[in-house]
């Protein structure tokens, strides 16, 4: 859409208070924000190709330091010239829900409190929650709260 050439592009956007902004056109915004999207998804696009870049130089030195650490993840540092590379491999652990119950009732069987050991933790789902008979849902709704995330608007042009 064509707009005044005194109008902010996107680049002026740091320079404009909140209250500025909000006062712009709508359909200013709508571009704004289009472009904004773009800019970051195109940004996205060249970090992770910076990314593998360095990963592709680096990922052998920081596996074989890895190993002569004798650690299969975390983190290490590898120097090149003048820069330290800090390599850092997360470790990912996962419990198989099932065997931990059945460990959980081993536990009290024996006479031990299970939270002396696990955490444990319950979760409905909401969509399951939803599908329950009313009686049911009464039953837990004073264990359920609800908020509310962090609100998004997304600017769309009227068809006209």
């Amino acid at each position: 859409m064509p707009h005044p050439d005194n109008a902010p592009r996107f680049d002026d956007l740091e320079g404009l208070a909140f209250g500025d902004i909000a006062a712009l056109p709508p359909e200013l915004l709508l571009d704004l924000q289009t472009t904004a999207l773009a800019e970051t998804a195109r940004v996205k696009r060249l970090r992770d190709r910076l990314e593998a870049g360095i990963a592709q130089r680096y990922e052998a030195a920081a596996t074989a330091e890895r190993a002569a650490q004798g650690k299969t993840s975390g983190t290490v540092r590898v120097e090149d010239e003048s820069v330290v590379i800090v390599a850092d491999l997360p470790k990912k652990v996962t419990w198989d829900q099932d065997r931990l119950a059945a460990m959980a009732e081993r536990i009290r069987a024996a006479g031990d409190d299970p939270t002396e050991y696990l955490e444990i933790a319950y979760r409905v789902s909401e969509r399951r929650y939803g599908a329950w008979p009313a009686a049911m849902r009464e039953g837990f709704a004073d264990a359920r709260s609800e908020t509310t995330g962090k609100p998004v608007f997304r600017l769309e042009a009227r068809d006209r």
